[in-house]
């Protein structure tokens, strides 16, 4: 069976570094074999969340292996990040994993 979204493998390689609701730094760890795939992905992970509605700024830094993203808490719960990490079905995961789906077509 096919991860229903396709960003879900890509967030399994993140954890969060810092969090303070409406900033959030994401580390990645892979391994040096996976590292191509996982800049690649990390990549398409900024322009997405980039994108999606709630986020204000996303700076991806490849060789720091981190991300920050600000986002409007009012309109993306803290706790959603923590979820959608961690894999935890909630309401707030759901909504973010939404956010980041790009439109039929795009991406």
């Amino acid at each position: 069976m096919t991860d229903p979204h396709p960003l879900l493998r890509f967030v399994s390689l993140l954890s969060i570094a810092h969090h303070i609701p409406g900033r959030i730094r994401l580390k990645l760890a892979a391994k040096d074999t996976d590292l191509a795939d996982a800049i690649a992905q990390a990549k398409r992970f900024g322009r997405l969340v980039t994108e999606a509605p709630g986020i204000r700024s996303v700076n991806v830094n490849l060789l720091a292996r981190s991300c920050v993203v600000e986002y409007d808490a009012d309109r993306i719960p803290p706790a959603a990040w923590g979820d959608l990490l961690a894999g935890t079905p909630s309401d707030a995961a759901e909504r973010l994993l939404r956010a980041l789906t790009p439109p039929a077509g795009a991406a």
